[in-house]
């Protein structure tokens, strides 16, 4: 817990000093008290006193005022929030090696189910676009909050030949683009990428990567599927190896300023989207919690006050 205003914090001084005030005039009054030299008859005339009753109200008085008090000092806590306005263009690969089955029941349909999960897990103001490619990428689903398009849109996916990840970053930074500036603002963006392979056409990694920097556009990298991975065509009579490149998306992440991620399987894949939607997603904000040291210093006059009227017929 921190606080928005910690020099209100000093007034607490001031409960301290009324505690002091307090000790010093229960000692007085009870210096006072010896003079009466007849202990005797001060027992039959006085009333049978409250003994440590009579200190309760004064003490729970006193833990109420530090209450306020550290209530107005606007007492915060972190607290995640959904974020607003953030915008996601989600690239996935199409290429024919997404067809291998070394991830169950294979690449391509468990890239297409986890994304699907990602998009629907995400924040309903956060807005995602989306990005097909193979030999070439193409928009799909322009950024929007409507989840059953982009869905839609994940199931259309087609396989393709070649792989052009350097297409489908300068795609996504175009629609990227077209997002509104609100109060001279830009809204923040990022790229997602789900790939298996290896840029074979197309503008290059380095010159989209690049672009995506100046752009201000961190792009976060899945390498997705295992190095044991083949596919199998007709003009070929042996299984073709189709191994994931981790050093070209690991060198994606890093020139943009985003995070590399490896899932060799869909469950990794699913705790992989899970953490890139909870970090971008959602932000880590400090919420004001006086409210609640406010209603617990109420709470606490009121007992003061019912315990004063039971024990002494009046209020403190």
């Amino acid at each position: 817990m921190t606080f928005l205003s910690p020099e209100r914090l000093w007034l607490l001084l001031g409960a301290v000093a009324l505690a002091v005030v307090y000790v010093v005039l229960q000692r007085h009054r009870r210096a006072y008290a010896v003079r009466f030299t007849n202990l005797a008859l001060l027992d039959q005339v006085a009333p049978k006193r409250p003994g440590w009753r009579r200190h309760l109200p004064a003490l729970l008085f006193l833990v109420a005022l530090s209450t306020l008090v550290v209530g107005f000092a606007q007492p915060a806590r972190k607290t995640r929030v959904p974020r607003e306005r953030a915008t996601i263009c989600l690239a996935i690969d199409t290429s024919l090696s997404m067809e291998a089955t070394d991830v169950t029941p294979s690449r391509i349909r468990a890239a297409k189910s986890e994304a699907k999960s990602f998009v629907n897990g995400l924040p309903d103001r956060i807005n995602v676009g989306l990005v097909l490619f193979n030999g070439n990428a193409s928009l799909v689903v322009s950024p929007t909050t409507d989840r059953d398009a982009v869905g839609r849109g994940i199931d259309s996916a087609q396989l393709g030949e070649r792989t052009a990840i350097g297409e489908a970053i300068y795609t996504c930074l175009d629609a990227l683009k077209q997002l509104p500036v609100v109060k001279g603002v830009q809204v923040p963006a990022r790229i997602v990428l789900m790939t298996d392979g290896t840029t074979n056409t197309g503008r290059s990694n380095d010159s989209a990567a690049a672009a995506a920097a100046q752009a201000k556009v961190p792009v976060s990298t899945i390498a997705f599927g295992t190095d044991a991975g083949t596919i199998t065509i007709p003009q070929e009579p042996v299984p073709i190896p189709v191994p994931v490149d981790h050093a070209a998306l690991q060198d994606i992440a890093k020139t943009t300023g985003g995070h590399f991620y490896s899932a060799t399987s869909e469950s990794q894949l699913k705790g992989v989207y899970q953490n890139i939607g909870s970090s971008i997603g959602f932000i880590t904000e400090l919420q004001n919690i006086s409210q609640w040291f406010t209603a617990i210093a109420l709470v606490l006059l009121g007992i003061i006050s019912i315990l004063s009227l039971a024990w002494s017929q009046r209020l403190p």
